[in-house]
């Protein structure tokens, strides 16, 4: 054994051999010849054995690995010659960037496999993901098998024997288009166009607190891809950002109106009017006790890491926001509707959790059945001077039961009349059902919002969830009549889904939107002065009667709604003055986003206004913007640009 390991040693110590460069070249050529082959052979289904898995923990296979090689290299000059492959072999275990995968994976929002047990700086061996469309140009499979290979062997360029430092590491896995995309239906109308005073001088809507749209964009434009023009729902991008509005006077109504007259920044020839809203914020403490109902989407559709997983994620934040008199229940359904929570006190988070925790995805979407059960169970739970609530959390894929949005519409709208809102949380794209979703919100008096991240999740859950679930107004309505003496035409920027008749707003049976506590409305009209080189619309010949003399007046604001509880409706006036001024930072804002939204869904009244305007405008107009909502819009605004081009 002595005079073994000497003569060990002494080899080692030794010059290595001279290489052979030409036996080389050929052992190189036959060992692809046969690597092509033995793809060739498994592409036909007829592999000599079977292919070893990575499957077995990576300890175990470097084990049973290191077993082998030293059973294969027992000659002297074997252990000689590997000396120099096994420490090129190191350079194999290099750091690697962590989106690729090794072990048991996760799939994140764009459908990459990642890693669950990535750290950073350690070693792994480099696997290719499958993505769900090529991200270069399709190879035959043999050529692309070799190719895979040599990235498992192949160290990087210049970077000889130390690891390649994470920071430096080449990306090499692309965003991928959303998975889908073509499944998604969005509930939009056709922009509306320039009306003229003297054909229509009163133009009605109801309020839309919704900030959906906003959201969806955001997702969209993190996948890399601009949004579907038919997502954008101007008002709700508009209405996504908090501003400065005057509160309300208390004792008074639950909200106060305000309005201003400022120029148009895409045409110098227009003007921009107005319209915001301001609810009052009761006090949390005076707030009646509330019974909520989790009605959770556990469908096969909802197994995707931005749906379920952030959907369970999203609720533990809602939970520590609840009071301990509140009572908590949660219904689930796929395939069919089930009990998951039984009426619960919402001091009990240990119970609770534990009951999401359990959920899993899978099966077909019950979703009438689901509904109907969180209803009764939502009936049972009420008590004198309660409120109760059902929060859907869903990506919209009703297909068993009633699916039609209209049905789904009628369902909800007789059911709203028991005392129980229905709000919507919608999670993930691809299947994203939206034309439901609003569907279901407007018909149950509740509001629909689209979570893509965790933080959209603290917006929505935390920092507004009393506006969620607590209504200080219903059945809101706007109506604005123009006065012909001063505004030749109007056009209503968004809220083209809520356009009511003008017959709508005196009747306290239609239906509307509702106020929570602390919400707030904007509304933008852009509108043509009399005599304005702007005017769209031809004269008539026959014209109506006589304007009205008072020329100070760009026209007249009603507001009608209704207390909670109430049947009857309650009435706003007050007059809006003609008087243009400067625009406020508040306006700014407002503005840049409704005619960013028109950019991005090609609207003809921008005329030569581009993105870059759009981004300067909201650019200068952050103001006190506590939370980095207008920082980040400017950003997504940035990236709508560059993909635009």
């Amino acid at each position: 054994m002595t005079d073994d390991l000497a003569r060990l040693r002494a080899a080692l110590k030794a010059a290595p051999p001279v290489t052979d460069g030409g036996r080389k070249a050929a052992d190189i050529s036959a060992a692809m010849a046969a690597f092509d082959q033995e793809t060739e052979n498994s592409s036909q289904g007829s592999p000599a054995e079977p292919r070893p898995s990575n499957s077995r923990p990576l300890m175990g296979r470097l084990i049973d690995g290191g077993v082998s090689m030293i059973h294969a290299l027992t000659s002297r000059a074997g252990l000689a010659a590997t000396t120099g492959l096994v420490t090129a072999g190191l350079v194999v275990l290099i750091v690697l960037p962590q989106d690729i995968a090794i072990g048991p994976t996760v799939e994140d929002p764009i459908g990459v496999s990642k890693p669950s047990n990535l750290k950073r700086d350690e070693p792994v061996e480099l696997e290719l993901a499958e993505a769900a469309e090529p991200l270069v140009e399709p190879v035959a499979p043999a050529t692309a098998t070799r190719q895979a290979a040599r990235l498992k062997m192949a160290p990087a360029a210049g970077a000889g024997m130390e690891s390649m430092a994470l920071s430096d590491a080449p990306m090499i896995l692309a965003p991928t288009p959303l998975a889908e995309a073509s499944s998604e239906e969005f509930a939009n109308e056709e922009a509306a166009g320039v009306t003229a005073v003297a054909d229509q001088p009163v133009s009605t809507f109801s309020v839309d607190v919704d900030t959906a749209s906003w959201s969806v964009l955001r997702s969209s434009l993190m996948y890399g891809q601009l949004p579907p023009a038919d997502a954008l729902r101007i008002e709700e991008m508009v209405n996504y950002f908090p501003y400065a509005y005057p509160a309300p006077e208390p004792g008074g109504a639950p909200f106060a109106p305000t309005v201003s007259l400022s120029p148009t920044p895409w045409n110098p020839q227009t003007q921009i009017l107005q319209i915001a809203l301001q609810g009052e914020m009761p006090a949390v403490q005076d707030r009646p006790p509330l019974n909520l109902v989790f009605l959770i989407d556990t469908s096969g559709s909802m197994q995707d890491a931005n749906k379920l997983p952030l959907l369970k994620q999203s609720l533990r934040l809602m939970l520590g926001e609840l009071r301990p008199e509140d009572e908590v229940a949660m219904v689930a359904y796929a395939g069919s509707a089930g009990l998951v929570l039984e009426p619960t006190p919402a001091g009990e988070t240990r119970k609770i959790l534990a009951a999401l925790d359990r959920l899993e995805a899978g099966g077909s979407t019950a979703g009438q059945e689901g509904l109907e059960q969180a209803y009764a169970i939502a009936a049972d739970m009420a008590g004198e001077g309660e409120l109760s609530r059902i929060l859907l959390a869903t990506d919209g894929d009703f297909n068993v039961g009633i699916y039609d949005p209209d049905a789904l519409e009628d369902f909800i709208a007789a059911k709203r009349d028991t005392g129980a809102f229905l709000s919507v949380l919608g999670f993930g794209r691809g299947n994203l059902d939206d034309a439901t979703m609003q569907a279901l919100a407007q018909a149950g008096n509740g509001q629909a919002a689209f979570i893509d991240t965790i933080a959209e999740a603290q917006k929505v859950l935390v920092d507004q969830l009393t506006g969620q679930l607590f209504s200080i107004a219903q059945d809101v309505k706007v109506q604005v009549e123009f006065n012909p003496a001063v505004v030749a035409e109007y056009r209503l920027i968004g809220y083209e889904t809520r356009a009511l008749r003008r017959e709508d707003f005196a009747n306290d049976k239609v239906d509307a939107g509702e106020i929570g506590a602390g919400h707030q409305v904007t509304a933008l009209y852009e509108v043509t002065p009399v005599g304005s080189p702007a005017v769209l619309n031809e004269p008539l010949r026959y014209q109506p009667g006589t304007a009205p003399e008072a020329s100070d007046e760009l026209g007249f604001l009603r507001l009608r709604y209704k207390v909670p509880g109430d049947s009857e409706g309650h009435l706003i006036e007050t007059a809006i003055p003609a008087a243009v001024s400067q625009a406020s930072v508040e306006t700014r804002f407002a503005t840049a986003i409704a005619g960013f939204g028109q950019l991005l869904r090609g609207s003809v009244y921008t005329g030569e206004w581009s993105y870059a305007d759009a981004i300067a405008l909201a650019d200068s107009a952050r103001g006190d913007d506590t939370y980095g909502y207008r920082a980040e819009a400017v950003r997504l605004m940035r990236l709508a640009e560059s993909l635009a081009q």
